[in-house]
């Protein structure tokens, strides 16, 4: 089986770095299932670019916290065969000090990313573990390394994400399946850009300037290929030297 022609699921792709990691996974021979729950028309269009590319694309929305909702879509996808790339990218922010932290505010965040996570990776594990070849990759954040004042609950949501990538690649690594999370510090997208000015980032970060989305996306695409067959269980960082 041509390893490269799967099928891939990214979650949040109609984003900045998940449009990115769309268009990236599209140029290397994947058939990419662009998520959005919002973002329709986002979505339609990232597909419909990797389509003009020469690729193959369709867009799928469902909301990623609705348990019932996101199974009925993994079931649907499956249809046509199993999903052997999942990109858990989709994420939030909802920043706030902890003591003026309210109760909304923190479940949103922790609903999104690690809920989102269960309900989305669960249903697509077992077929997977069927073809004996598959990747997971989880979009985390500098943040659960180094913490980050105002952000507890984006903190502890992508802190478990890193400790659920390290626990599930130990039952799936027999099976030919890696599962990792990529760590972004400060990229230049939508999410980020309004946070910090150009004299922060050089202050912030040894390499003096913010990352790209295409650089997240060219290291996600490296570790959901062949020749990244041997890591796994890994949290790896592209921050500049932030950490």
């Amino acid at each position: 089986m041509d390893k490269t022609a799967t099928r891939a699921l990214v979650t949040g792709g109609s984003g900045g770095i998940g449009a990115a990691i769309c268009r990236r996974l599209g140029r290397a021979g994947h058939f990419v299932y662009v998520h959005a729950h919002r973002s329709i028309a986002a979505a339609h269009a990232v597909a419909a670019d990797i389509v003009a590319a020469g690729g193959r694309a369709a867009p799928v929305l469902f909301d990623l916290t609705d348990a019932a909702a996101t199974r009925a879509a993994a079931e649907k996808m499956l249809q046509d065969g199993p999903v052997q790339v999942l990109v858990n990218n989709a994420g939030i922010h909802d920043d706030a000090v902890f003591p003026g932290m309210s109760p909304a505010q923190w479940h949103r965040v922790i609903d999104l990313s690690v809920n989102g996570f269960y309900n989305v990776t669960q249903p697509l594990m077992l077929p997977m573990i069927r073809t004996r070849w598959g990747r997971v990759i989880s979009i985390s954040s500098v943040t659960a390394l180094t913490g980050n004042r105002g952000q507890v609950n984006y903190a502890a949501a992508k802190g478990a994400l890193n400790a659920a990538t390290k626990a599930l690649s130990l039952e799936v690594a027999s099976r030919g399946i890696t599962v990792n999370a990529v760590a972004p510090g400060i990229i230049s997208t939508g999410m980020g850009d309004a946070a910090f000015d150009d004299d922060a980032i050089a202050d912030l970060v040894p390499m003096k300037r913010a990352g790209t989305a295409r650089e997240v996306a060219d290291l996600v695409a490296f570790l959901c290929s062949e020749e990244a067959g041997y890591i796994t269980g890994q949290v790896i960082s592209i921050s500049g030297g932030m950490v």
